[in-house]
């Protein structure tokens, strides 16, 4: 598999809502960026006790989620722009079903590993709220799978639009990020898949251990 990266998008964190500030708001950014442990150098995530770190550093929402969006929101200006849903990578092509936890990506000099899914936040539904009714989205990610996912980074360096995205190597391939979302995100799983989640070696150990909570 081998996508081109339309966009490299990165934001700072801003008022969002009255005392809250986000940095959901990610803009293109132009020539080479550089990709460190902890993502692209400089991107800021506001609540750094749920958002960023090594097992979240870049995020990649797809954009051919846009077009059903269009359809649930309406024709938004906010959906023309590649980092709408705070996703780092605008990549066209690829969803949810066609990558797995642990796949490995060359991005540049980068290197990059998917290590799980994205966990919707009311963040996404006050985003678009300000432009429409946006009520039921993180229901309506949750029912649909529509999610996005996070990669960790394995080797640091530079890269920018127009580079390929290119996988280099099948992680878990019975556990697709579609999968992965469903049992652990939307509480689908049975007792044997929440067993092969919680001794899952790529998966975030967040998840991991979120899987064998779930058992106990």
């Amino acid at each position: 598999m081998k996508r081109t990266v339309t966009a490299i998008c990165t934001g700072t964190a801003r008022p969002f809502n009255g005392a809250e500030t986000s940095a959901i708001a990610k803009r293109p950014r132009e020539g080479i960026v550089q990709i460190l442990e902890d993502g692209f150098a400089p991107d800021e995530q506001a609540d750094r006790r749920v958002h960023g770190g090594p097992e979240m550093a870049v995020h990649l929402y797809p954009l051919d989620h846009h077009a059903y969006w269009r359809e649930r929101l309406g024709d938004l200006d906010l959906l023309d722009q590649p980092g709408a849903f705070g996703s780092n990578l605008a990549v066209r092509d690829v969803t949810e079903s066609d990558v797995h936890i642990g796949d490995r990506f060359r991005l540049g000099e980068a290197l990059l590993e998917i290590s799980q899914p994205r966990q919707p936040c009311w963040k996404i539904e006050h985003r678009f709220g300000g432009q429409t009714n946006a009520k039921g989205i993180v229901a309506d990610i949750i029912k649909t799978g529509r999610c996005g996912w996070y990669f960790r980074v394995l080797k640091i360096g530079d890269a920018q639009a127009g580079d390929a995205l290119e996988r280099i190597e099948l992680g878990h391939k019975d556990w697709s990020v579609a999968r992965t979302f469903n049992a652990l995100i939307a509480g689908k799983a049975s007792r044997d898949e929440l067993e092969e989640l919680a001794a899952l070696p790529r998966l975030a150990p967040k998840l991991q251990d979120k899987a064998a909570a779930k058992l106990a």
